[in-house]
């Protein structure tokens, strides 16, 4: 079940940018950008990083702080990061429990086959933690800026 927009968004452990233990509820009083992502280093997933990477700024300017979870490990994540500087934290999530706590898995359909795995999708949280926007049809090239986009009709 995906959740929708007013539901209070899971909490979960992640490790930031700087290394230290956090949880999502440490970021009450802050805009919280959680997108859920198939897989490191493949077109659209990297597409969709160095979007957040270049608009990084702007969405800083607007009170955001970007979170990306797919079920890559680790040191998947470490590596993914330096290589195309991104500057946000990366979840590693293998057993799926906040990505399935959020709905982001689920039936796929690529080249005519359906199949089963993590569902690209879009979580903007509110200061109090909960959803305010949920984007299901990701623009991989634009994230940040549809990001934006959003906030700015409100």
């Amino acid at each position: 079940m995906i959740l929708e927009k007013g539901s209070k968004a899971p909490d979960f452990t992640f490790i930031d940018e700087t290394g230290k233990e956090k949880n999502l509820s440490d970021l009450k009083g802050k805009k919280v950008v959680v997108y859920f992502y198939p897989k490191d280093n493949t077109p659209g997933c990297t597409a969709e990083a160095c979007s957040f990477r270049d608009g990084y700024e702007e969405l800083l300017k607007n009170g955001l702080y970007v979170i990306g979870i797919s079920r890559d490990s680790e040191k998947s994540h470490a590596s993914f990061r330096v290589k195309y500087h991104l500057p946000f934290p990366l979840v590693s999530d293998p057993e799926m429990k906040i990505i399935k706590a959020y709905g982001a898995y689920g039936k796929k359909k690529m080249a005519g086959k359906e199949y089963e795995g993590i569902i690209r999708m879009t979580f903007i949280i509110d200061e109090n933690g909960y959803i305010e926007e949920v984007i299901d049809k990701v623009d991989t090239k634009n994230s940040a800026e549809q990001v934006l986009k959003i906030l700015k009709k409100k």
